[in-house]
């Protein structure tokens, strides 16, 4: 590891008069810088659909857009789990304002230089050059999650960290407008909200701490008294990639389950989001304003589903995840069923409000899951793990797969692939739900 990357040494406890008004003041500042970070890195990750119809214009198909924008999945998927190895083993602080800063750059030269839209080629390998730094950006925030907050509180802390990802995927839009106006050139739909991002980072790096230790403070757990199953001094000791990867990753059963599980939420989640226009045009005779309100409203409903969930683990369920996601797993079944049946215009958007307000918990959920399943050293690998199979199963698939499957089945053979992701993806996290039963696996 090198040394700008390393975690941040443990500093000498502070006096005991200092330690709850301090910890206080730091859990909302790293908070704050996290959130505001993690938003940062969606005001670059899908900017490039933006530019899309100027490049449709300038010739290109829709088809090699298509393979460009791939570029940003496929690396993604990959860089959240091994990255999210480098990043167990490094300064959360350093590692997520290092990630942002380099997906800025690689989006500002891909508006600026000439050659950053020349071509299909050039765009793929610059769009899969920013989707592994993006994959920086996920694993350091659980690094500050599972440090700063205890195993009973970080469902809620979670789902409200998770809009993060809806604020900044929401201001792309007003940015691209904003910086085509500023500069009347298209291509500051790619670099202007890059500029942006780095004043992001900036920000995220003046706030964010690595661990409590670092600051003077004790551990979480040692201030709250708050203690999971099996947690000891141990815990607290950084560990190598061998050990994550081997002893805590690898051969952690249950750890699997939920990640194939987040194959199939996320087929789910995509395969209804990617082909709700095309799929209410077709089929419900949508206009393109009422699909777009449609569309719009599946995002946000999100918001709201989301912070139920986390409040719902942490508060109903005493910290256990896997029976919320499957209660919102049966009635993502159901709303999935309503949106395939239902013929108006009203019910049609009711069931897509249904199916965005509540895929998106399980979503996070698994996330907070993995972190649960592992020591917290161990915390990035194990999420980065699930959203392997997250963007590279599910995504890819609903992407790719379903457009195929619709081709030679029609749209029935498509809900019908939908209805047995929700199934099976109910099936694998209820496997885990065995587990919490018996309590948390690993030591924290």
């Amino acid at each position: 590891m090198i040394n700008f990357l390393k975690p941040a040494p443990h500093k000498e406890r502070m006096s005991a008069e200092k330690i709850d008004p301090t910890y206080k003041r730091l859990r909302l500042q790293v908070f704050s810088g996290i959130f505001l970070g993690y938003a940062g890195y969606y005001l670059t990750r899908k900017v490039f659909s933006l530019a899309m119809p100027d490049l449709v214009a300038l010739g290109y198909s829709k088809a090699e857009l298509g393979f460009a924008l791939s570029g940003v999945s496929i690396a993604y998927g990959l860089s959240k789990f091994l990255m999210g190895n480098v990043s167990d083993r490094s300064n959360a602080r350093r590692f997520l304002t290092l990630g942002l800063v380099l997906s800025s750059l690689t989006m500002i030269i891909m508006g600026v230089l000439p050659f950053g839209t020349g071509s299909i080629i050039a765009m793929f390998v610059l769009l899969l050059i920013n989707g592994w730094f993006q994959g920086m950006g996920w694993p350091p925030c659980g690094r500050v999650m599972v440090h700063w907050f205890t195993i009973h509180e970080r469902g809620t802390k979670m789902s409200i960290w998770n809009v993060a990802h809806n604020v900044g995927g929401g201001l792309i839009g007003p940015l691209a407008i904003l910086g085509f106006e500023l500069f009347a050139d298209w291509h500051a739909k790619l670099y202007f909200p890059g500029l942006v991002a780095l004043v992001v980072a900036v920000i995220a790096w003046l706030l964010i701490r690595d661990t409590p230790q670092s600051c003077g403070l004790p551990s979480i757990e040692e201030h709250t008294g708050d203690y999971p199953e099996n947690y000891s001094k141990e815990s607290e000791k950084e560990l190598s990639a061998k050990e994550i990867f081997f002893t805590y990753v690898f051969k952690n059963k249950l750890l699997w389950s939920i990640a194939f599980a987040n194959a199939f939420v996320y087929l789910v989640r995509y395969g209804v989001l990617d082909w709700a226009p095309t799929f209410l045009d077709e089929v419900k005779g949508f206009s393109i304003k009422e699909s777009g309100w449609a569309y719009f409203a599946y995002e946000y409903a999100g918001i709201p589903g989301t912070l139920v969930c986390g409040w719902l683990s942490d508060k109903v369920f005493n910290g256990k995840r896997a029976p919320v996601s499957i209660i919102y797993m049966t009635l993502v079944l159901i709303s999935v069923l309503f949106y395939w049946t239902s013929e108006s215009l009203i019910a049609n958007s009711i069931a897509l409000i249904c199916i965005g307000f509540l895929i998106y918990g399980p979503v996070m959920l698994i996330g907070v899951h993995a972190l649960d399943l592992v020591p917290k050293k161990a915390a990035g690998t194990a999420a980065g793990l699930t959203g392997l199979f997250g963007y590279l199963g599910g995504a890819v698939f609903a992407n790719i797969a379903m457009g195929f499957v619709v081709d030679a089945w029609g749209w029935d053979g498509g809900f019908i692939v939908l209805i047995g992701a929700c199934i099976m993806a109910i099936i694998l996290i209820a496997m885990g739900w065995r587990h919490e039963k018996n309590g948390h696996n690993g030591v924290h």
